[in-house]
C-alpha cells in the first residue's frame, strides 16, 4: 500500500519526516491550500504511483481526493479512478478537524482496506490475536 496524505505538517517538514503526499508544499492547514495545488498534486501522483506501482493507492482524505481528481461525488473506500493500473482506495482524513469520524469508525475503515488487499492476495490477513 502507498499512502498518500494531503499535505505534509509544518513539523513533519521541519524534522524531514518523509511521507507521500497529494501536495508536497507543507502546511499548518489542508485548507490553506488552493484547487490548482491539489490539481497539480494529484497528477504528479498519478505519476509516481504509475512509477512506483503499489498494489493499493490510499489518498487519506476524500475532500483532497475529490478536490486533486475532479471527482466530486468520490466516498471514502474503493474508486473506479485507476493509477498505476490499480485502483484508488480513499481513507478519512486522521484529521482532529474531521470530527465526524470516530477512532473506532476510521479504524474500520482502515481495516476494510487491508481487507480488500488481503482478499486480492496483496497483504496478509490480520493475526487474529490483533484485535
Amino acid at each position: 500500500m502507498l499512502f498518500c496524505g494531503i499535505n505534509p505538517g509544518l513539523m513533519s517538514a521541519a524534522t524531514g519526516l518523509g511521507i507521500t503526499n497529494v501536495v508536497e508544499r507543507a502546511g499548518a492547514r489542508a485548507d490553506e491550500l488552493s484547487a490548482e495545488e491539489y490539481r497539480e498534486g494529484g497528477r504528479a501522483l498519478e505519476r509516481k504511483v504509475a512509477r512506483l506501482r503499489p498494489q493499493w493507492p490510499a489518498v487519506v482524505g476524500v475532500t483532497a481526493y475529490r478536490t486533486a481528481f475532479g471527482e466530486r461525488t468520490a466516498q471514502v473506500g474503493p474508486q473506479e479512478r485507476r493509477m498505476g493500473g490499480t485502483r484508488v482506495w480513499v481513507l478519512p482524513d486522521p484529521s482532529g478537524l474531521n470530527a465526524h469520524w470516530t477512532p473506532q469508525t476510521m479504524a474500520e475503515e482502515y481495516a476494510r482496506l487491508r481487507q480488500a488487499a488481503a482478499d486480492a492476495g496483496h497483504a496478509p490477513s490480520p493475526d487474529p490475536r490483533m484485535r
